[in-house]
């Protein structure tokens, strides 16, 4: 489960949020003061989301003290300031993306798993080594190319990025909300029902067993014993 932590003191604004992302699967931290959230983030959160205007000072200078501890996790800046000048201080110091308030909470969900898939994507190209090898199965991560058996098997985008999820973490269960925020693009906004095709046309391009159903979670990735 992805986690974010939210740094936001509005009273009704915070739990709004926090609410919205507990539903669509995400474990998120709510700090109201940047103290708080000073002491809590670490590079253990997937994505962080800071208003600027704190009673304790303001989210950008935690924003670039985070930089220089070296967090590297996505942070995306939730403001009320709407300013060319402020947007260009935000980005230049760390942010990944800017958001001005009022907005969409669709807007902000899809730009959440942009950033999710984008740090993903960044993830696999630092992993030593440019394949993986599961069962007969051989994905090259900097080709894109999946073999079986040592031919060549056609794969969508999303079909060969959801395999590598579950390549690399063999016999984790995903949930299926899960795996739209790490594998789905943001401007797809698409269902779980999408998830369950994709398994389908892997397990038929594939081994019909390679990807296991867990009751009541998602799906897995079965490494068979050797």
């Amino acid at each position: 489960m992805n986690k974010i932590l939210l740094l936001e003191d509005d009273t009704n604004l915070g739990p709004s949020i926090t609410k919205m992302l507990t539903n669509e699967n995400f474990q998120v931290t709510l700090c109201t003061t940047i103290k708080e959230a000073e002491d809590k983030i670490d590079n253990s959160y997937n994505l962080a989301i800071f208003d600027w205007m704190l009673p304790d000072g303001q989210g950008i200078d935690l924003l670039k003290e985070l930089r220089k501890r070296g967090i590297s996790i996505p942070v995306v800046m939730l403001t009320a300031r709407s300013e060319l000048i402020d947007k260009v201080i935000g980005l230049e110091s760390g942010a990944n993306d800017y958001i001005t308030k009022p907005f969409e909470s669709r807007e902000l969900l899809a730009r959440i798993r942009a950033h999710l898939r984008a740090a993903f994507t960044s993830h696999l190209d630092d992993k030593q080594g440019n394949e993986i090898i599961v069962n007969q199965i051989r994905i090259d991560l900097e080709k894109r190319v999946v073999t079986k058996e040592n031919r060549p098997v056609e794969l969508t985008k999303m079909e060969f990025d959801l395999l590598v999820l579950l390549a690399t973490h063999p016999s984790k269960a995903f949930s299926r909300e899960e795996i739209l925020n790490k594998v789905w693009g943001y401007d797809n906004f698409p269902s779980t029902r999408t998830v369950d095709t994709h398994v389908l046309q892997l397990r038929n391009k594939l081994y019909d067993h390679l990807i296991e159903t867990v009751r009541g979670i998602g799906y897995k990735l079965v490494v068979e014993s050797k």
